[in-house]
């Protein structure tokens, strides 16, 4: 069982966790598709936790520091556009910080990235009937880390179906490169091949315009909607080509939660565009599982994770020897030791 807290003014909230583990077909499905759905991961009473929190921000019941309430006169679909979406919450609200660092996503992505894992990014998300989706992009475009090992955790607060807007996988695209765009958006993707040519309007809705399309049509009849229900959440990496559409329902919210981690021994020169001293920004971000030889930040609320837990960090560790999850004989992924090997004379 796991235990997580979060240390705040008030009573500290325990929840116990049942740890998930990662079968070697999730791991190999994640791997040949390019993403993972599991059912089920998150429990419903911590997705009700979340609504209820955005349903508090809406009515201007609880407030983001720094952020002003929406204006009391505006009408529920003018609050909505205004909390449209939201980044970087960990490091202003307990809850924030408490779903990046949720046990049983951690779980997930330490078999899948891991085992030692550095949580980046929270994103909230109010899709509204009738919003816009975001078209064909990849996240290690707008997120570099080197190696690339970034990992995005899609967690759905609302059944997300294709009604509403849920998100499109193109499976085959993850084998592609980040593509650079000649739009001067950002300096991210692969420049020093001549033969990978730039992009232009990477997350534009309009496939015409969308220089990634192009991409997208290299995989015909490979584009597949993830659905999902409240709980469920998605795991894809940072290449794969993905995107959403409209919210043509006419009263149902399309909400979730989105989490981006990397491996923690990756070197990470992003802070989602704030400034950061010298030239990588991985002392700003949380070590959630194992350990790392980078620097790394404590979680700013107290939420239990690698980095404020030395005990949890050794648990990942045998006697000094690097860690690796292996298919076990069970067929599902556990923390292998790395054997020495005895020099064979007889081999050169």
């Amino acid at each position: 069982m796991f235990i997580t807290g979060t240390s705040t003014s008030t009573q500290a909230k325990q929840r116990i966790y049942e740890p998930y583990r990662v079968s070697v077909e999730e791991y190999v499905t994640f791997y040949r598709h390019g993403f993972l759905v599991v059912r089920s991961l998150i429990p419903l009473d911590d997705v009700q936790e979340m609504t209820d929190h955005m349903d508090n921000l809406l009515a201007g019941r609880e407030s983001i520091p720094g952020t002003p309430r929406p204006a009391f006169r505006l009408t529920p679909e003018e609050k909505l556009q205004y909390w449209l979406r939201v980044h970087m919450l960990h490091r202003q609200l307990p809850i924030h910080e408490r779903f990046l660092l949720h046990p049983r996503i951690l779980d997930v992505l330490e078999a899948l990235i891991g085992p030692d894992v550095l949580a980046l990014q929270s994103m909230l998300f109010f899709k509204q009937p009738g919003q816009s989706g975001q078209g064909y992009h990849q996240d290690s475009y707008y997120i570099p880390t080197f190696p690339d090992t970034l990992c995005g955790a899609w967690l759905a607060l609302d059944r997300a179906d294709e009604e509403n807007g849920c998100m499109w996988m193109t499976v085959g695209s993850q084998n592609e490169p980040v593509y650079p765009d000649s739009d001067g958006i950002t300096d991210n993707g692969i420049r020093e091949l001549g033969d990978i040519e730039p992009i232009v309007n990477a997350s534009h809705t309009d496939e015409a315009v969308n220089g990634l399309t192009r991409v997208a049509r290299k995989y015909p009849g490979c584009e597949v909607k993830a659905e999902v229900d409240p709980g469920d959440v998605i795991f894809f990496g940072g290449h794969i080509l993905h995107r959403s559409h409209s919210n043509r329902s006419r009263t149902r919210l399309r909400r979730s939660f989105v989490g981006h981690y990397c491996n923690a021994r990756s070197w990470v020169p992003w802070n989602s565009g704030a400034p950061y001293e010298g030239e990588s920004a991985n002392y700003l971000h949380i070590l959630a599982r194992g350990s790392t030889h980078l620097p790394y930040a404590q979680p700013r609320f107290g939420t239990h994770c690698a980095a404020n837990d030395p005990e949890l960090a050794r648990s990942r560790s045998s006697r000094g020897k690097s860690m690796s999850m292996m298919g076990d004989d069970s067929g599902l992924m556990s923390l292998t030791p790395h054997e020495e090997r005895e020099h064979d004379d007889t081999v050169d």
